[in-house]
């Protein structure tokens, strides 16, 4: 009987142990989640040097956008669009908004800048989607096939117009015929979007991401 509960004691005693053992081991685990957690919070609250980083990146696309106004359909807003929400990720969501607003009081709220409340949070989705690529070729490829559907994107306002005025087969045929009359622009802006990407992707990336090092 003596030995008999002398190894009922041991092993009630091992089985404590594995359970402190166990509840130390999912302590560190909540521990160490809570810190990732706690990380990802301070890296996605806005301070004030992510508002003046947004008001640079704003300042670059229209200054580029200003810049380029007298190529028909050649543009770095697709780029630098691009290029901004690899890097600085959350930070787009601020930046179109504030962009779009921008050109709807210096050119006017008119038909095109319905146009792009959708067109270019849609570019900023789908890099944001395939961040984790680093080809140029990839985001080339993805830049140039923007441009050569941003004529078919912008068409949906006079689908809508013209479904209003003239029900479905007319809105159809109105969205229809205008991106049809706008494919030799678009081809242009997907060609240009694709050039200028394939250039301008690695030395641009590689300059941002020392800025960014540097500051961090």
């Amino acid at each position: 009987m003596g030995l008999t509960g002398d190894k009922v004691r041991k092993d009630r005693e091992r089985a404590e142990s594995r359970t402190r053992e166990a509840g130390k081991g999912r302590s560190g685990q909540e521990s160490r989640f809570m810190d990732i957690m706690d990380k990802e919070k301070r890296e996605k609250k806005l301070t004030i040097q992510d508002i003046a980083l947004m008001g640079v990146m704003v300042a670059v696309i229209e200054a580029c956008k200003a810049a380029m106004a007298f190529l028909p359909n050649i543009e770095l807003t697709s780029f630098w669009i691009i290029m901004f929400t690899l890097l600085f990720r959350w930070r787009i969501l601020f930046v179109i908004p504030v962009f779009i607003l921008v050109e709807g009081a210096v050119y006017g709220f008119g038909l095109w800048w319905v146009m792009y409340l959708y067109a270019w949070p849609l570019l900023a989705l789908a890099v944001y989607m395939c961040r984790e690529r680093e080809s140029v070729w990839f985001w080339s490829f993805l830049s140039a096939m923007f441009g050569f559907s941003f004529g078919f994107l912008c068409a949906f306002p006079y689908v809508a117009i013209g479904i209003a005025d003239s029900g479905l087969r007319g809105g159809l045929y109105a969205g229809f015929t205008w991106w049809v009359a706008g494919i030799p622009f678009d081809i242009a802006h997907g060609i240009g979007n694709f050039a200028l990407m394939t250039v301008l992707y690695k030395p641009v990336r590689l300059a941002m991401k020392r800025v960014t090092i540097e500051k961090s």
